[in-house]
């Protein structure tokens, strides 16, 4: 069934688990994701940058999207990730994207508050979810990049005051991860973590999950994370399977043959990190 951010993301909090989102970068490995969070029993978020979306076509990918989760009974929310210009929001939501990602985190505080209420405020009014972002994530990510040295972690104060003007249906919050990173992991600072989940009652999110330590999973989840993002991993697993595929075959065969290999790894990896987002040896999220 095809839902909206909010949705999935409040059967999460009942269960203590966290959503899987994973970001595709061509329609090819799109069904494979999904068929994933089948096999495994669990909701999925699908996100798209706004370059992937222009690239595939906003109403494609919905239409597809829709198709797919119906077709095997999947609970799927298709989602726009760190989007910053308004006309591409509202192109996605009015082409039916179920949730949207205002990325005002490198605006002055008020300026995020209002841009942000602006995007919760048409996103509600047409049913689709808005995450917002408080904080930098370090790294790059389709050309969004910040530095390390520039990196600021959310305040669980600023958390406060940004979910009570905003309204957000969920809040990404910077706690020591980075965009982009595959060679090394990072240090999640928990009890900042801790701090935010105490004082804010939405669900939160982490970016740049490929850097997170597995063993971190639990933990994260317990305090509140509820959409966890996962990008770059299926990126480079793709890529080199593609290539190594690509590397042997020969010209007049189908494409299919080398693109089918590149799409399972994807699939195996999403049903790897669903198994930990399940959060199966923790118990039910206790109401406060």
């Amino acid at each position: 069934m095809y839902k909206t951010l909010k949705e999935v993301t409040q059967t999460a909090t009942k269960l203590n688990m966290t959503v899987g989102a994973f970001n595709t970068h061509n329609l090819e490995m799109l069904p494979e994701m999904i068929r994933a969070a089948k096999e495994m029993g669990a909701p999925i978020i699908i996100q798209t940058s706004i370059d992937t979306a222009k690239y595939i076509g906003y109403k494609v990918m919905v239409a597809v999207i829709k198709e797919i989760a119906n077709d095997e009974m999947v609970d799927v929310c298709l989602h726009l990730d760190h989007a910053r210009d308004f006309d591409e929001i509202k192109a996605a939501i009015d082409a039916g994207y179920s949730s949207v990602m205002y990325d005002g985190s490198h605006l002055p505080f008020k300026e995020n508050i209002v841009k942000t209420k602006a995007v919760v405020e048409y996103a509600h009014a047409h049913g689709a979810s808005v995450e917002g972002e408080l904080g930098t994530i370090g790294g790059t990510e389709e050309g969004i990049s910040v530095a390390e040295n520039d990196k600021i972690y959310t305040k669980p104060e600023d958390a406060v005051e940004f979910v009570a003007q905003t309204g957000v249906d969920a809040l990404a919050i910077a706690i020591g991860t980075n965009h982009g990173q595959f060679k090394s992991k990072t240090e999640v600072n928990i009890p900042l973590l801790k701090e935010i989940h105490a004082v804010v009652n939405i669900p939160l999110v982490i970016h740049g999950g490929t850097g997170v330590k597995e063993e971190d999973y639990p933990e994260l989840i317990n305090n509140g994370i509820r959409k966890f993002n996962v990008g770059t991993e299926l990126l480079v697993n793709w890529t080199k399977i593609a290539k190594a595929s690509f590397a042997e075959t020969e010209v007049n065969k189908s494409l299919r043959h080398n693109v089918i290999p590149a799409n399972m790894e994807v699939k195996e990896i999403v049903k790897h990190k669903i198994t930990l987002f399940m959060n199966v040896d923790n118990p039910l999220e206790m109401k406060k």
